[in-house]
């Protein structure tokens, strides 16, 4: 069977006018190191479910990205973290809401996947999590100045009662990989930081299966990323296997529909899918998606703004 994987690193990107080509050299080498970590694991012989775990730790790592170290503020100047995964082997999945203190967060969702519960949120997720023994980190280790300042220019946009005139870089972003492994499995892994000055207690598609994160190994597995509202009203992630099982469409044409219909509703974002058979979709509707995909031959390959992946 096909090995692949795809991740992305959040829809809306910064404006091609004000990327310079150091930026764009960090992105694209943050983008590369996930894919590497989980084509390591596929490359091993091991599951798509690690495979998409080890690539988002890897993205929650890297302060570039809106999620872990480098997530975005609440309107309170708080993080409120979620993260969501799913196994398509038995549709097993688990997410977390809302939560600061594991210092990855996908690592909480995974262990919720493999208790009884699907979705645990707030206090009750943090002593699951101490619980079952996740890594946790202080406050200051989730801290970026960027974000921090991204978060006072918004709060003061709003005082002011000026217009929103930020791009979709500077609202929202997430991180998430897909995989399909050496046995045909499939698995997705989505995590974030959500809305900068988002307002607390905000959940987002992340987290809730079948809206951004989704795996069934008869149809595909998808994370998406973008205004997760939308994503939830249309159940985006599941609306692409239903397509597939019911009306027969393969990924790409599934996963090009939902994503243009969500561009019809005022919802703007993209998302990562793979199938069984190794086939990869990439599609967004905004001005560019943090994304790339890997297969057996080990080829890193990145993309920022429209145009062919490159390596």
């Amino acid at each position: 069977m096909p090995q692949i994987l795809a991740i992305h690193g959040g829809a809306g990107t910064i404006d091609p006018a004000t990327m310079t080509p150091e930026r764009e050299a960090a992105y694209r080498a943050g983008l590369r190191t996930a894919l590497l970590a989980g084509h390591a694991v596929l490359q091993a012989g091991g599951s798509a479910l690690d495979a998409v775990t080890q690539a988002v730790m890897a993205l929650e790592d890297d302060p570039l990205f809106n999620a872990g170290h480098g997530a975005v503020y609440t309107s309170q100047g708080r993080h409120e973290l979620d993260a969501g995964i799913m196994d398509g082997r038995d549709r097993n999945a688990g997410a977390v809401a809302g939560i600061l203190g594991p210092r990855n967060p996908i690592l909480a969702a995974r262990a919720v996947l493999e208790s009884e519960h699907v979705l645990l949120i707030g206090e009750g997720a943090l002593n699951f999590c101490r619980e079952r023994g996740v890594a946790f980190a202080p406050a200051a280790h989730f801290h970026t100045d960027t974000r921090w300042n991204a978060l006072q220019t918004e709060l003061d946009r709003r005082r002011r009662q000026a217009a929103d005139t930020r791009d979709d870089a500077a609202r929202h972003g997430t991180v998430g990989a897909v995989a399909c492994d050496i046995h045909g499995n499939l698995a997705a892994a989505t995590s974030t930081g959500g809305m900068t000055g988002k307002a607390p207690g905000r959940v987002g598609d992340c987290p809730v299966i079948g809206a951004g994160t989704y795996a069934d190994n008869q149809t595909c597995a998808v994370s998406a990323t973008g205004a997760g509202e939308f994503f939830i009203r249309h159940a985006a992630a599941h609306e692409i296997a239903a397509r597939m099982r019911h009306r027969g469409e393969d990924l790409a044409t599934a996963a090009h529909h939902v994503v243009a219909e969500l561009a019809t509703m005022g919802g703007s974002g993209g998302l990562i899918a793979v199938d069984a058979q190794g086939n990869v979709a990439l599609p967004f509707n905004s001005t560019g998606m943090y994304r790339g995909q890997i297969g057996a031959d080990g080829v890193a390959l990145t993309g920022i703004y429209g145009g062919d992946l490159v390596g």
